[in-house]
């Protein structure tokens, strides 16, 4: 039943949303993040402009993110991708070869997401638009299943908020 539902959201998308521009724009748009870059990149340039808090927080929400979703969510669920159940979709990326759920792309996006809010930063914001069409790309490439972006963000939230609690809590004995 869940199948079906999840279904009809992919091939809605694939029905009425899809176009010459958004087939160009979301690969790029999720290219951002195949390994974290996006993120990783702004992790980096926060610890360049001495918001070492920040940086720290991003960069801990991420490996937090790599370990639990790439490393035990994905190979303990092994959950097949929606564009391998039904194949009569023409994909516009490689289809990915590890399981589906969690989304790692959306994972790692809100871990970065989460760790900015949870460390103040501002910049949580234009990070949250970000990660929503990063997010939104694996729908439109039928590569993931809606709940997959749901346990993403879940996912996100949850190592964003511990990332940030980790270094807040090591800033603190540093400061002692």
């Amino acid at each position: 039943m869940m199948q079906a539902v999840e279904f009809a959201m992919l091939d809605w998308i694939q029905e009425n949303l899809r176009c010459g521009f958004l087939d160009w724009f979301f690969p790029v748009i999720t290219s951002l993040s195949n390994n974290g870059e996006i993120w990783i990149l702004t992790a980096i340039l926060l610890l360049l402009f001495k918001r070492y808090q920040q940086g720290w927080s991003v960069g801990a929400a991420l490996i937090l993110d790599l370990i639990s979703c790439n490393f035990i969510l994905k190979p303990l669920i092994s959950r097949l991708r929606p564009c391998m159940v039904n194949t009569a979709v023409d994909l516009l990326v490689k289809a990915p070869a590890s399981g589906s759920f969690p989304s790692g792309h959306t994972a790692a996006s809100f871990a970065a997401v989460f760790a900015l809010y949870f460390s103040g930063s501002p910049l949580w914001k234009p990070a949250a638009v970000l990660a929503s069409i990063i997010a939104f790309s694996r729908l439109y490439l039928y590569v993931h299943w809606p709940t997959d972006i749901l346990g993403g963000i879940l996912l996100g939230l949850f190592v964003g908020w511990l990332g940030a609690k980790i270094v807040e809590l090591a800033a603190k004995k540093l400061k002692k």
